[in-house]
């Protein structure tokens, strides 16, 4: 039976040399509403007009029907082809094309018409630029404060990984939260995440701290690859030695045959220990759940964070 996240799935699954694996029925308490109303129209011609890409659509989230639906989105920029092929992702693979030097603006009105007041941008990665997009991504912030100066904005960056330089830029532009995902264990990075490392994601992050020790830093990870429950205490423990003030731990949905299979479904009780530990180590914000996505509520958990700061 096709499900409402199989339909949600994007348009480029193909992951070619890796054999298929079955894809697990889904529990039930993994269950979203079906995308459809009057303002996530809008949210879809707001993105079609500026001819924007967005993680949303791109990366198959479950969560798409509820956030357009309250014309939140999540822009993709440099492109809709990462230059990486993790086993989780479902975003296309191959040689990108030239960046779009528009695209800045076009988000930043993008951003104007939706209204947001946290503004959350993500890209691909662009290992076959100098800088790994990063002058690109600061444009994008620049664009974002000159046409809606209020609004808070987070971007989720690559790792930019052998561009020296590049972390630099993006920090100089001022984001309110500079997050970077480790996406899962360091016993899993070979399988999961092979063009990535570890050790260099967590000092990236870290590094944020030095260059602005007032920016927020925020890291996610997926679980139900494989990974032990000490494995994900440990994580907590890295993230913290590097000063990251926000996590998210979700549950990965494989996305295709092609993709890394699901080893299981965390259950709801197991996030929500994950979350009273995360706490109890010195997080400022954790979000923790089986549809918990980087994005996810990112506004409202910012503005809540804010708000408690502002009474102390």
């Amino acid at each position: 039976m096709t499900t409402v996240l199989d339909k949600l799935r994007p348009r480029h699954p193909e992951k070619v040399g890796r054999p298929e694996t079955p894809i697990l029925r889904k529990p039930d308490w993994i269950r979203v509403k079906a995308p459809g109303s009057a303002i996530y129209a809008e949210t879809q011609k707001i993105v079609r007009e500026n001819k924007l890409v967005t993680v949303c659509e791109e990366a198959g989230c479950p969560n798409i029907g509820e956030c357009w639906s309250k014309k939140h989105a999540t822009f993709m920029v440099m492109g809709d082809t990462c230059t990486r092929a993790c086993a989780f992702c479902n975003v296309k693979t191959g040689m990108p094309e030239a960046l779009d030097i528009g695209e800045p603006a076009r988000v930043a009105d993008a951003v104007a018409r939706m209204g947001l007041s946290h503004s959350v941008i993500t890209s691909v990665d662009r290992d076959d630029l100098s800088d790994g997009g990063a002058f690109h991504i600061a444009e994008v912030i620049r664009e974002i404060r000159k046409a809606s100066p209020n609004t808070t904005i987070e971007v989720l960056t690559p790792d930019f990984l052998k561009k020296d330089g590049a972390l630099e830029l993006v920090v100089e532009a001022k984001p309110d939260v500079f997050n970077h995902n480790l996406e899962t264990v360091p016993g899993l990075y070979l399988r999961i995440r092979p063009g990535a490392r570890y050790f260099h994601s967590l000092r990236l992050l870290e590094r944020v701290k030095e260059l602005d020790p007032t920016m927020f830093t925020k890291s996610g990870i997926m679980v139900g690859l494989g990974e032990t429950r000490e494995q994900v205490m440990q994580v907590m423990d890295d993230m913290r030695s590097a000063h990251i003030d926000f996590i998210t731990i979700g549950q990965y949905l494989q996305p295709t045959r092609k993709h890394a299979a699901i080893d299981r479904f965390v259950t709801p009780d197991e996030f929500k220990s994950y979350e009273t530990l995360a706490y109890s180590k010195g997080f400022l914000m954790v979000s923790s759940s089986p549809l918990t996505r980087s994005s996810h509520h990112a506004g409202d958990d910012f503005a809540k964070l804010q708000a408690a700061r502002a009474k102390l």
